[in-house]
């Protein structure tokens, strides 16, 4: 089915774009994605800081509103022992927004599918699942003449 939504001015089925995960390096990453999931709203300029969003877990995370939907994941319970400083750490984590470098990086994990990750994390996946991890050239592959016949390298 084709709805049109007059009142959001937009167009398409209530779910146009397709879900997407990606595999993560989580030692090396899931703390910048975590940051950057929750910083989505405030990029957006839906909310000005990350716990004005309903369906945020900063919240939770940040000043320990319950919600049971959300398990801490074992590197978020390790950030300090006692949880009044795990949340407090966890609040100054985002005092500062990520960096655009990060931020292109993770985009670019996200859009492609491609594993978000430290090289070696990205090798190891590579071997086990046999897909690519990485970025690849931008543009057609080159073409090259082999006994008269015209094949990618």
């Amino acid at each position: 089915m084709h709805f049109i939504y007059y009142s959001y001015l937009r167009t398409g089925t209530s779910w146009e774009g397709r879900y997407k995960a990606n595999l993560i390096d989580t030692e090396a990453y899931l703390l910048t994605c975590m940051r950057y999931i929750e910083l989505n709203p405030v990029r957006a300029q839906m909310a000005s800081f990350p716990g004005e969003c309903r369906w945020s877990s900063y919240q939770s995370n940040g000043h320990s509103k319950p919600d049971p939907l959300i398990t801490a994941h074992a590197l978020y319970r390790a950030l300090v022992s006692d949880s009044d400083s795990r949340r407090f750490a966890y609040r100054e984590l985002f005092r500062h927004n990520i960096d655009n470098a990060q931020l292109h990086v993770i985009r670019d994990a996200l859009n492609q599918e491609l594993v978000l990750g430290r090289d070696d994390f990205k090798d190891k996946i590579g071997q086990i699942t046999k897909r690519q991890t990485r970025r690849g050239q931008d543009g057609r592959p080159r073409i090259e003449e082999v006994g008269g016949i015209y094949r990618a390298p």
